[in-house]
């Protein structure tokens, strides 16, 4: 079936639709439903999604979409589609760039900081640490643990399961349940369904539609549709070789943890494999290692 609209899970897809000045009514429109009325965003400016570090050997970070609102709180927002092993520690090392970068020179900063928020929109189920949870959309902040009380609230870490959101179209009652069927099932869809008929989807699906595109955009289009092709593919191929390895060996020796080791090895390998192709497709080892979550150093070594 030819797609009509753009998928919003790859690179230029996402961009296009959360990532550009032109569009940033669509994100504000997000970010008020992913917080459910806690947040009222008037307004934001985009920051420069490429964060350094203190050295110039200093590992770096892309962000996919990072801005600020009217209030100056910082908000990175990240769709990711692979599996990592350290997934939880890059959100983690992802937050520590708008944390430092409020500190002001001189000695009069009081240490006051803005909230940050570091949002994780996942396209697989996010099991490690969160197994027994049963919704889809999942917010961390630092606790203290006997209470359980927030102890520090300017510290926020969303997950978001897209796999997990599962209502149909006569289901969607909130404004964030309307957003997680687009971010799930835009580039499936032939016409506007009949429940979006809020004034920030008619320009949603005016900015997704294929057709509109220029030759510049389609070719970034296309290329971007690929690589996340590529992954999938890649993804589906080495889970299904190393699942069926670790269960063989699960069964042989009466271990449940062979299967769920294979699953784990299949992922990573696949990222270095996925990886790989993207470099021989003529791909640049930092939109690699953005896309794949591996170090700029790994990228790099696997070209040699």
């Amino acid at each position: 079936m030819i797609e009509k609209y753009i998928n919003p899970h790859t690179d230029f897809g996402f961009k296009r639709l959360f990532g550009s000045e032109f569009n940033k009514d669509l994100l504000i429109s997000f970010l008020n439903a992913m917080f459910h009325g806690e947040q009222n965003v008037q307004d934001v400016t985009y920051l420069n999604s490429e964060q350094l570090g203190d050295r110039s050997d200093a590992r770096r970070a892309i962000f996919d979409v990072y801005c600020e609102n009217d209030k100056g709180e910082k908000f990175i927002v990240e769709m990711q589609n692979v599996y990592q092993e350290f997934f939880k520690d890059r959100t983690i090392y992802y937050s520590t760039f708008p944390i430092r970068e409020q500190a002001q020179r001189g000695g009069d900063w009081d240490f006051h900081l803005n909230p940050v928020y570091t949002i994780g929109l996942l396209n697989f189920n996010f099991a490690d640490g969160l197994e027994n949870a049963k919704r889809w959309h999942h917010e961390v902040k630092l606790m203290e643990v006997d209470t359980h009380e927030v102890f520090y609230d300017k510290l926020t870490y969303i997950y978001v399961e897209i796999p997990k959101f599962d209502k149909k179209e006569n289901e969607l009652v909130t404004m964030y349940d309307k957003w997680m069927y687009i971010l799930k099932n835009l580039s499936k869809l032939m016409q506007r369904p009949a429940a979006l008929q809020e004034r920030v989807f008619t320009r949603l699906f005016e900015q997704a539609e294929i057709a509109k595109f220029n030759k510049q955009e389609l070719k970034l289009y296309e290329d971007s549709v690929n690589a996340y092709r590529d992954i999938v593919n890649a993804i589906r191929t080495a889970e299904k070789k190393k699942f069926a390895e670790g269960r063989a060996e699960g069964i042989a020796e009466g271990r449940a943890e062979g299967i769920a080791e294979g699953r784990a090895e299949g992922r990573a390998e696949v990222i270095v494999e996925v990886a790989k192709k993207m470099l021989d497709n003529g791909m640049s080892a930092d939109l690699v290692a953005e896309m794949t979550g591996l170090s700029l150093e790994e990228v790099s070594s696997l070209k040699q």
